[in-house]
């Protein structure tokens, strides 16, 4: 089976202040790296526009119509001091919560072997009732929820990879004893949370921080000695990725020391899991990553990974 690729050109249209890191030529960078004729054999799909029953799967209606409430007919409004919005911002953010979701369906229906969902404004930010960071929507959440209540299962596990701690994830799920969230970052970092003894309510949660400055070899160690046996034993039925490729040693937001080699990695380790206890189902979906050179590298190596994988 293919790998699924859900993206679409709604994406760019949520347009970020002039400097911003979240900005649309993330997405350019990321299309162009995966033009190169290796990558096709990608399933390429476009992403649909979510229905507003998917964001009450993880948020409040208060949240949801406040988010529709704010987006202007011209320029942009700031959310808070990361995130802002603007025309196009809530059909991006659909087109991204309908891009995980579809993907989540379509490995589902084992018409795909996996999927990567290229998409903006990233999701791992974003609280039950609050946009921050970048993010609007919990989409890998929101995903989880779909899985569990849509398809009847009964563990799902994300894996957050990103440099800044998934606290929205968190905040989300943390109630949810039928997923489990693991998740490396830089600590300290923005937003500040992330300890180690965030557990969640039903020891659901697991933050494995690094210290700024930590290379390739002691994520591997923290994988190794944490977030991999806790993901064994948990034996999940599926496998969503929070794919955020800021802990790259050239990215400008953090100081975290990965290589390309550690994003290639932990994707043969996710998808080892995926093939052990979920019969392969795994999608994931872009976070962070503001180095355009480094994060359409590191995007391409991940795919590479899951297009050897998908079969």
């Amino acid at each position: 089976m293919a790998t699924a690729l859900y993206t679409h050109p709604d994406c760019l249209g949520h347009l970020t202040p002039e400097g911003h890191s979240e900005r649309a030529d993330r997405l350019r960078a990321i299309w162009k790296a995966l033009e190169a004729p290796e990558f096709d054999a990608l399933d390429r799909r476009e992403a649909p526009m979510a229905e507003r029953s998917e964001l009450l799967r993880a948020h409040p209606e208060a949240h949801v119509a406040a988010v529709e409430a704010a987006i202007p007919s011209e320029g942009s409004v700031a959310l808070d001091a990361d995130t802002h919005v603007m025309a196009g911002s809530l059909t991006a953010a659909l087109r991204g919560v309908g891009a995980v979701v579809t993907a989540l369906d379509a490995v589902m229906a084992r018409e795909v072997g996996n999927a990567f969902c290229a998409i903006r404004p990233p999701g791992h930010h974003a609280e039950k009732t609050a946009p921050m960071g970048f993010c609007l929507f919990g989409n890998v959440s929101i995903a989880a929820k779909r899985a569990l209540d849509h398809h009847g299962l009964e563990r799902v596990a994300i894996v957050d990879f990103d440099v800044h701690h998934g606290n929205g994830t968190q905040d989300l799920l943390w109630d949810e004893a039928r997923v489990l969230f693991c998740s490396t970052h830089q600590m300290p970092l923005y937003p500040g949370s992330g300890e180690a003894r965030e557990t969640g309510a039903h020891g659901n949660i697991l933050n494995a921080p690094l210290p700024p400055g930590a290379d390739g070899a002691a994520f591997r160690r923290v994988m190794e000695a944490q977030v991999l046996p806790a993901l064994e034993e948990f034996r999940p039925e599926l496998v969503l990725i929070s794919a955020g490729f800021d802990a790259h040693k050239d990215d400008p937001l953090a100081q975290l020391e990965l290589g390309i080699e550690d994003f290639v990695w932990v994707t043969e380790a996710l998808c080892d899991l995926a093939d052990r206890h979920a019969g392969g189902r795994l999608v994931s979906t872009l976070e962070g990553g503001y180095d355009l050179e480094a994060l359409a590298a590191s995007t391409a190596a991940h795919v590479k990974v899951l297009m050897e994988r998908s079969g």
